[in-house]
């Protein structure tokens, strides 16, 4: 069987794209290797996507999910491992299968990016961690670290007020790239301090984290801190790993393309985190999904 679309990654963006491709009666492939809703299934809170008051990122991610079940688009939970867009017919292959279609939408998005100190893969999961939905509970009680100064890192702090007995953030400048409102809040909560022009250098501990050195920029001088976790928020990768080398990319390992959704590749689009762009959001990775499915159609219209 010959799809008209495939789209790789079910996270806003591939479901946004999957209920437009759905809605124009494509015949429609949509591969996920883990968790629908992607990064938005692990934000406790969502509060900025139009019509929605107030809604769990998990909760809107099966949503969205029965959203584009219900307009027929096929589903597998596979992981995909290579691809092939060398001719008119694209090849997708997982580990179980291989499947083929006329055009494929990429929106295999990105993943947090690590702090780069010493000793964090090593106490990954052991108290440095990098979803505040996932492991904050794991936390009651106790002091903690966040590291970062956007918008994730100042929610997901606020979030772990509900657990943590107090919250470090440590952000390597004064100014927070997060939205004032937000930063407000931090700043008035209780349970909130904020450590600046510092950088974490190192975790040590037992087994599990007990303590963090840090290295204030400006004097270079250092110094530890006791918490029993540390929650990372500094950034995302952009997962790329099946389309290196057979796709533009920039600099930075973002797919390059234009506000059509358009790769270097005729008949493969991009959308959602993994496109080079300004604003990484629930509501622009949904606005790129719905783009590149119409596209994806007004292709295969010329291909007639």
């Amino acid at each position: 069987m010959v799809y008209d679309v495939i789209i790789i990654g079910g996270g806003p963006a591939g479901l946004s794209a999957g209920l437009y491709a759905g809605r124009g009666k494509l015949k429609t492939l949509l591969i996920e290797k883990e968790t629908f809703g992607g990064q938005t299934a692990t934000t406790h809170e969502v509060e900025n996507y139009p019509g929605v008051l107030k809604v769990t990122g998990p909760e809107l991610s099966e949503i969205m999910r029965e959203q584009v079940e219900n307009f027929g688009v096929d589903i597998v939970k596979e992981g995909v491992v290579e691809v092939d867009f060398k001719s008119d017919i694209k090849v997708v292959k997982t580990y179980e299968n291989e499947f083929k279609a006329k055009t494929v939408i990429l929106a295999m998005g990105a993943k947090p990016r690590l702090a780069g100190f010493k000793n964090e893969n090593e106490f990954r999961s052991m108290g440095v961690s990098y979803c505040a939905t996932c492991d904050g509970a794991f936390f009651e009680g106790l002091d903690i670290a966040v590291i970062g100064g956007g918008d994730s890192a100042i929610t997901e702090a606020l979030y772990l007020t509900r657990f943590a007995k107090t919250i470090k953030i440590i952000h390597r400048r004064k100014e927070f790239r997060a939205a004032k409102s937000l930063v407000k809040k931090a700043e008035d909560h209780e349970k909130i301090e904020f450590i600046l022009d510092t950088v974490v250098e190192e975790a040590q501990g037992d087994g599990i984290l007990e303590n963090l050195i840090l290295r204030n920029v400006i004097n270079n001088e250092k110094s530890e801190l006791t918490v029993s976790g540390c929650f990372v928020f500094v950034g995302l990768d952009p997962i790329n790993d099946i389309i290196k080398d057979k796709i533009d990319l920039d600099d930075f390992g973002y797919v390059i393309s234009g506000e059509d959704m358009k790769t270097n590749i005729p008949g493969v689009f991009v959308a959602g985190d993994l496109r080079q762009k300004n604003l990484r959001q629930i509501i622009t990775a949904a606005s790129d999904g719905a783009i590149a499915s119409i596209m994806a159609e007004k292709y295969l219209e010329n291909l007639d």
